[in-house]
């Protein structure tokens, strides 16, 4: 089914990434983009480039901020590290399923340790990483050793991340409809893998256009190289709302 959606509920459905070396890239980039409504994405590469003051700089800016560090740990350092990133005050972060149930909870402590303590203002979703979009068949089976298809992998995972008590996961377009089903339509799916008709795939083996990924059930979009890699993101970032607004 093709979803009417407005310009505004477009943007919001958007999560830019971020994807530079150093802050001075990040903030050139998020300038061009600043007032449209979308969120951006700051992942490993600028995060351990430009530290906890990338953050504030966005913020300043106005933008809602997808923390994409992907935590895997053990219980207790989790619960640490999430409570550090509550006081940050993005929006939303991830952790891996794959770390189990006993971490996701852990990540949700230290969430609720940082608002109990005064720390954080609010509260930041919480998701967790399914499968790399990157991943296909043969890497699950033959390299991580885990049988079956990438669909029943991930659904696994999202049913295990809501009893952990999440709000969502990342996971590839392709299995929005299948984590829906078994977690709820108010059960968040933030998806990787978007590409607009014609662009490069680069390393991404499980991927949708914009258009086909809202329609097929998502709430969020993230989409990096064909807005930030473009000689004019906003530009870029237009073309994508045009396409998600026309019915």
């Amino acid at each position: 089914m093709t979803l009417s959606l407005t310009r505004k509920e477009a943007a919001a459905k958007i999560m830019v990434g971020l994807d530079k070396p150093d802050a001075e890239a990040a903030l050139q980039v998020a300038s061009r983009l600043e007032g449209t409504g979308c969120w951006v994405k700051v992942g490993m590469e600028l995060f351990y480039a430009a530290g906890h003051e990338i953050v504030r700089e966005l913020k300043k800016i106005g933008f809602k901020i997808f923390l994409d560090l992907k935590m895997h740990d053990i219980p207790n350092t989790v619960r640490g590290g999430a409570r550090s990133i509550a006081r940050m005050g993005v929006d939303m972060f991830n952790v891996h399923a794959a770390g189990g149930s006993a971490m996701m909870q852990a990540a949700m402590q230290g969430v609720n340790d940082a608002v109990e303590a005064g720390e954080a203002q609010s509260a930041p979703l919480v998701i967790a990483v399914t499968q790399l979009t990157s991943t296909s068949r043969e890497t699950l089976n033959g390299e991580i050793g885990i049988a079956g298809s990438v669909e029943e992998a991930v659904v696994r995972y999202a049913v295990l991340a809501k009893h952990a008590g999440l709000q969502g996961v990342v996971a590839s377009p392709l299995e929005v409809e299948a984590i829906k089903a078994a977690c709820g339509e108010g059960f968040l799916t933030v998806t990787p893998g978007i590409r607009p008709a014609g662009a490069a795939l680069g390393d991404q083996a499980r991927v949708t256009t914009p258009r086909e990924a809202v329609d097929g059930g998502t709430d969020y979009l993230v989409i990096g190289r064909p807005i930030v890699a473009e000689p004019d993101p906003a530009q870029a970032l237009e073309s994508i709302l045009k396409e998600l607004t026309e019915s």
